[in-house]
């Protein structure tokens, strides 16, 4: 070997020692940033000419674990979906009250039947006249209160997927862009990672709306599809897109075309029902709680109050008026046909004949309804018979509930018990993918930077560093007494 190969191979190392320092200071600052991934220095021997031979930069490696990285994106999206459901059958559960709440379901009732009992026990009384009026007006005020909140978890559902098709739109967008930036620096030559930890922060930004699938080709762009097989970008990012609906009352639904659909490159996708596309994420889980979850609520609510309306309609009970006139509980105002079920509950209102501030008397409560004069005081035929019809076991007949016959106590009971039910299995259920998703995070985190062990590759560098240098001074020293010879 001659001094100056001796010189040269000394030089490349400094090179690539220097080089690799960079590398491991960089990985040291960036050990807590968000989807960096390590950085490994490429090195290959470098043949000189004459009979040295020395060392070259070969390349800069991102490290990552894409298996993983897919898992955890797939545990984003399914901890995205439990939360949404969870919260919402929370929200419904708190609509409708428990027991304890003097302002639920529950509690409005057993005030109604309550002061039923008591008017029966004095009809002579006005003031427990009054009291069953007003307990009759809560009662409906509080399915009102339960429909406009099913409703307007439609409206949230609705408004949140224009923004998450908004975000998924820009992002893919920006995701594609830098498929042509990293192209284009890869085929120059240039260090990608950077590009490539921007291109990844991205992808996770949308992975829990959509479960995502990811393939790199030998280029380094990035091809993205859902688990179902659509394309999301490939080549050039998707399109989405939606109509958001500024109202939605409860007979709209996506059947019937009250509702707008997703649409992908003009495509339309379905993402409720048992076919649902793009399922498993964020965004489907708005979908469903639009479509379906606030459906099924509404449904089950309309039931309850057409079985409580039912009860005071029979033509036998009430013999002051026909068949045809609107017993206690009225659909705002009418008698309730139930051909219009669908949001009934919104519209549930309290006999006007009974209200005094719609012109009508509290007497008629003990006299009937369409009773034009007041009648003996202290006769509770039509008191008792009222609190017998809130009582009597009968067939519920709408709202998924089974046929079996209950009291009015029980199918309230049964409505509250099935959101409770619903609340708890969604809560499991989010508990099961965080703990997943906690744990895959975890295992993420493990093979990112490990402080300690790049602490010791930059000990490895400085003596390598250190010897280069050795090797050049000792190289100068001989070229001094080659120059005093």
């Amino acid at each position: 070997m001659t001094i100056s190969s001796a010189l040269h191979n000394a030089m490349a190392g400094l090179t690539v020692t220097s080089r690799s320092a960079d590398i491991v200071s960089s990985n040291i600052a960036n050990a807590a940033t968000e989807g960096y991934g390590v950085r490994r220095l490429e090195t290959a021997s470098m043949l000189t000419s004459g009979d040295g031979a020395g060392v070259r930069v070969a390349g800069v490696s991102r490290q990552a674990d894409l298996v993983l990285i897919g898992q955890r994106r797939d545990a984003d999206a399914a901890l995205a979906h439990s939360n949404l459901a969870a919260g919402f059958h929370g929200q419904i559960e708190a609509l409708i009250g428990t027991p304890d709440d003097p302002s639920s379901l529950s509690a409005r009732r057993d005030a109604f039947e309550a002061s039923l009992v008591s008017a029966a026990n004095r009809p002579d009384s006005q003031s427990r006249l009054t009291a069953v009026h007003d307990d009759a007006v809560r009662l409906t005020e509080k399915f009102n209160q339960i429909s406009e909140g099913i409703q307007a978890t439609r409206l949230t559902a609705d408004e949140k997927i224009n923004d998450a098709v908004d975000m998924l739109n820009t992002t893919l967008r920006q995701i594609s862009d830098l498929n042509a930036d990293i192209r284009a620096n890869q085929g120059g030559g240039r260090d990608i990672s950077a590009l490539l930890d921007h291109q990844q922060r991205l992808i996770d930004q949308i992975s829990p709306l959509i479960p995502l699938r990811e393939r790199r080709d030998s280029s380094g762009m990035v091809t993205l599809y859902s688990a179902d097989g659509i394309s999301v970008v490939d080549g050039v990012a998707a399109e989405f897109s939606f109509t958001p609906t500024p109202v939605i009352d409860a007979d709209m639904t996506l059947e019937n075309g009250g509702l707008e659909r997703l649409y992908v490159d003009g495509r339309p996708v379905a993402l409720s029902g048992t076919q649902a596309s793009l399922a498993g994420g964020e965004l489907q889980a708005l979908f469903a709680q639009r479509d379906e979850w606030s459906v099924t609520a509404q449904s089950r609510l309309d039931a309850v109050a057409r079985d409580l309306v039912s009860r005071f309609d029979a033509a036998s009970l009430d013999p002051s008026i026909s068949a045809t006139d609107a017993g206690l509980f009225t659909d705002a105002g009418s008698r309730f046909d139930p051909a219009n079920e669908v949001g009934f509950s919104a519209n549930i209102r309290v006999n006007a004949a009974i209200s005094p501030d719609q012109g009508g008397a509290v007497w008629r409560l003990r006299d009937g309804l369409g009773a034009t004069s007041e009648g003996p005081p202290g006769d509770p035929t039509f008191l008792n018979g009222l609190l017998a019809a809130l009582q009597q076991d009968q067939p519920t007949q709408s709202g998924g509930f089974s046929t079996a016959v209950r009291s009015f106590y029980d199918l309230t009971t049964d409505f509250l018990s099935l959101h409770g039910l619903a609340r708890q299995s969604a809560e499991t259920d989010q508990g099961f993918a965080a703990s997943r998703h906690a744990s895959l995070k975890e295992a993420e985190l493990a093979k990112g930077v490990d402080t300690d062990q790049e602490m010791q590759r930059l000990l490895l560098i400085e003596q390598a560093f250190a010897a280069n240098a050795k090797m050049i001074q000792a190289a100068e020293d001989m070229l001094d007494q080659l120059m005093r010879i």
